[in-house]
């Protein structure tokens, strides 16, 4: 069944490199890499690309099929020509947005070889699946928007969600000090067991006051991926000077005071940021927590969860 299926993509394999997930399926990685898929991504910017926001962002008509997904995880079951990267058996994973080839809510995808990575050894392949779009977005906040430094003191309010909670352990790794701003008292247990210095609940809690505690002379810095007026309260604990960088999505956006630095900005794949973002991952101990698996057919069921409390991500399985 792969070699029919593979062949039946034609060209596409001459640059790209194929990726099995489940048995028989596969995915496709353009331009350099294809592989089958076990693994995929789910968040809000699918169902902003359900609804046409992309398309009218960035001025294209959609094709149908239309296939939505913007990160997965998989086997890699064939390699183009000019790929030497990757090999059959390779397990990989990357992120694709808005990719022309189609996403990974798919038994195969097609997606640049410099936006494909190995799995890192201590990491399922559907922790994996889930990863790459917060997990380079949290790396960019926090190392090129906030130019994070060791022992400055750190909020991340939403610290219990996708990209926060990646964020928490980042953030720990680059020997920042953690002040974790959770949802719920699950969210807390959450930002707790991996490792935040002090974690407050969001929901309940005088999170300025925890702010001001935690960092008497003030915040050097806080990455922001749920907006609100709490987050907006929390905010004005960051000290003259501090800095505060928010995902372009965050709604509404935070509000700074002035003397503090706010910086929106975008997720950037690449190679260089993957290779970065694995070498954290290796350092140590690294939770990417998945709360929610759904197979291929309830794919409306998972982004109706999306509105629904839950922590760190969503999945599906496409086989």
């Amino acid at each position: 069944m792969v070699n029919r299926t593979l062949a039946s993509l034609g060209t596409a394999l001459a640059a790209a490199v194929a990726v099995l997930a489940r048995g028989d399926a596969v995915v496709t990685f353009s331009f350099q890499a294809i592989p089958i898929i076990e693994s995929a991504g789910v968040a809000v910017w699918d169902v902003f690309e359900r609804e046409g926001g992309f398309a009218q962002m960035f001025g294209i008509e959609p094709k149908f099929p239309y296939v939505l997904g913007s990160d997965g995880a998989g086997t890699v079951a064939a390699v183009g020509e000019q790929v030497s990267r990757f090999k059959e058996g390779d397990r990989v994973y990357a992120a694709a947005l808005t990719n022309p080839k189609g996403g990974f809510y798919a038994e195969y995808a097609a997606v640049k070889a410099d936006n494909v990575s190995l799995v890192p050894d201590k990491l399922t392949t559907e922790q994996a699946g889930v990863m790459p779009s917060d997990a380079m977005t949290a790396l960019r906040g926090l190392d090129d928007m906030l130019d994070l430094k060791q022992g400055e003191a750190l909020m991340i309010f939403g610290a219990s969600g996708g990209i926060g909670h990646l964020a928490v352990q980042l953030a720990k790794r680059m020997g920042a000090r953690v002040l974790a701003m959770a949802s719920g008292d699950d969210g807390v247990a959450l930002a707790t067991r991996l490792g935040a210095d002090a974690v407050v609940n969001g929901r309940k809690d005088d999170v300025a006051a925890a702010a001001r505690k935690f960092a008497p002379d003030g915040l050097d810095a806080a990455l922001v991926t749920a907006g609100g007026e709490t987050a907006d309260r929390a905010l004005a604990a960051v000290r003259d000077g501090g800095r505060v960088a928010y995902p372009n999505g965050v709604m509404p956006e935070p509000k700074a005071r002035p003397g503090v630095r706010l910086s929106s900005y975008d997720v950037i794949p690449g190679q260089e940021a993957t290779d970065k973002l694995n070498r954290l991952i290796d350092s140590g101990p690294f939770e990417i927590h998945v709360a929610r698996t759904f197979p291929l057919d309830q794919a409306a069921e998972a982004h109706r969860a999306l509105g629904i409390h839950f922590l760190g991500k969503l999945a599906i399985r496409p086989r």
